[in-house]
């Protein structure tokens, strides 16, 4: 907080203590003052942290209601990213028998992920358990760690394998739903470009993070090898980021921060020759942000010796080296009409290639086999869009009943943001949670079955339609920079923002732990630095 510093400013001269008392004795003196402020402010701290840690470590589990109750309807939920992890913390599961089916058992804070690459923060400090969140609902939920092969939407199951290294004697399991939630998200697009699989690596998954950190140290142990040629050093420390998003900006900033705060002390003889380029297909980069903004980022990276390769195509990827195609300006002779040459300016594609050491995919998102699987058993006219399930104004899959879906899973009109998705989740729970309590009204006052009592709350009567409040848009650009374009056209950017954004971040990570965490890793890089061992 700013009031420590200000209160010792304030008190930086000396008083002077009346005759006869001491200064440590004077009740009334600045420092005594300061003093008892300082304990008090302490204490306090002191008392919500010890608060907020015995909230967190006192586990409800054993007064949770038993799962498995059959005159409840089951509600399974697919994933454990932002959607379904703001859904199931806010869903009241006391009506449900709650299933939740998901690859990891752990939610991810992704925003924060490309600080992971270069040892900013530590995975784990991003990292929340699905179970501690089902230990603290007032029924018990059951988890399951798998991946989902099938979902039949006319028989209304859900099958799913294990996907552990080690399998036990049964691996394959089925779950009949009565509502199904699917937030699964998207895997990473590579819009079928050769190459792009076997040697990009891409930033979405915790092992995504491990790969890159170890990628970018083997290119600098190997560019410090004794007698390495000059070209190939130059190769292995080019470092090509592709997409001109929030993620392939961040990790480029990230990346420069690691060179010149931490790299230059350790790699001198090679530092200064590492290279990085980030390309976009498009004319700017950040799409999604403010003109204003988008010249900022782009101006501050060509002060860091970023290059910004823009309308640049990726046509191939090959080991070493990858296939571009740039939208350039140039002058060229045409035959007109008449017969006559002219001399024309107009765009042309011109083909090159970029020899690089590590290649960072970030251009995207494509649908995952369950959604695409899905998608092909609804009808056509329904389902018409390729970038995801097409939903209703309640979240509903158009073409299937009790079926409903959220976040980068679905084909809307919203960005498949984070953002986006942690708001879908909390209105479904909302919707849930009353459609819950009606479901158990009408099987126990009007001795409906369970069947009926869901088929009629399904008719979505006088119900809540989603609707979807910007918060704003936030991206760390470097050096202890960032911009922010915040609803009311309100766009900032630099030293200050920087702070807003990781008050921002800090603020939204589920628990008390993982926001002590990111906060300690934060002060121990400032401290020390970040770590270049290998793991």
């Amino acid at each position: 907080m700013s009031l420590g510093p200000i209160s010792a400013r304030g008190f930086a001269s000396k008083a002077v203590a009346p005759s006869g008392s001491s200064e440590s004795g004077s009740q009334g003196s600045p420092k005594g003052r300061f003093s008892r402020f300082g304990l008090s402010f302490a204490a306090i701290g002191g008392l919500a942290l010890s608060y907020g840690a015995y909230c967190e470590l006192n586990n409800p589990s054993s007064n949770q209601l038993p799962f498995g109750d059959p005159s409840l309807p089951t509600l399974v939920v697919l994933g454990a990213g932002w959607g379904s992890t703001s859904f199931l913390a806010s869903l009241d599961t006391e009506n449900y028998n709650v299933v939740v089916v998901s690859p990891r058992n752990y939610f991810l804070f992704t925003p924060l992920l490309p600080s992971c690459t270069v040892g900013t923060l530590e995975l784990r400090s991003l990292m929340l358990p699905m179970r501690f969140i089902t230990s603290r609902k007032r029924r018990a939920v059951k988890f399951v760690e798998a991946d989902v092969t099938d979902v039949d939407p006319v028989s209304r199951t859900v099958t799913f394998q294990d996907n552990s290294e080690l399998v036990g004697t049964v691996s394959k399991a089925l779950v009949k739903y009565d509502f199904l939630v699917m937030g699964v998200g998207a895997e990473n697009a590579t819009f079928g470009i050769k190459g792009v699989k076997e040697h990009g690596l891409f930033l979405k998954e915790i092992w995504d993070a491990k790969r890159i950190r170890q990628k970018l140290m083997d290119c600098l142990e190997t560019a410090s090898f004794p007698g390495q040629p000059t070209e190939e050093v130059d190769r292995l420390l080019h470092m090509v980021v592709v997409g001109g998003g929030p993620t392939g900006v961040e990790y480029a900033a990230e990346l420069r921060d690691f060179i010149v705060e931490d790299l230059r002390k350790w790699f001198p003889d090679v530092v200064n020759r590492v290279k990085i380029t980030l390309v976009e297909a498009l004319p700017h980069v950040l799409a999604a942000f403010d003109k204003s903004l988008v010249d900022y980022t782009e101006r501050h990276f060509r002060q860091e010796n970023i290059e910004v390769r823009l309308n640049t195509m990726v046509r191939e990827v090959r080991e070493k080296e990858i296939v571009v195609a740039e939208k350039v300006r140039r002058f060229v002779t045409e035959t007109g009409e008449d017969g006559k040459e002219k001399v024309v300016e107009k765009d042309v594609l011109e083909t090159g290639t970029v020899p690089y050491g590590m290649l960072v995919w970030a251009a995207g998102n494509a649908t995952r086999a369950v959604t695409q699987s899905l998608i092909s058993k609804l009808p056509k006219e329904k389902q018409n869009q390729r970038r995801g399930l097409v939903v209703d104004e309640h979240l509903a899959v158009e073409g299937a009943e009790r079926i409903y879906a959220m976040g980068d899973c679905t084909a809307t009109k919203y960005a498949p943001t984070a953002q986006v998705a942690s708001q879908q989740g909390k209105y479904l729970a909302s919707l849930f949670s009353d459609r819950g309590r009606k479901i158990r009204q009408l099987a126990s006052a009007e001795g409906k079955n369970i069947q009926h009592a869901c088929d009629e709350v399904e008719a979505k009567e006088g119900e809540k339609t989603f609707g979807y409040s910007h918060l704003g848009s936030l991206a760390y650009i470097g050096t202890d920079q960032a911009i922010a374009d915040l609803p009311g056209g309100v766009r900032v950017a630099g030293a200050a923002t920087y702070l807003f954004w990781r008050s921002v971040y800090l603020s939204n990570l589920f628990t008390l732990r993982n926001k002590m965490l990111v906060s300690f890793d934060w002060v121990k890089k400032t401290l020390f630095g970040r770590d270049i061992a290998r793991e």
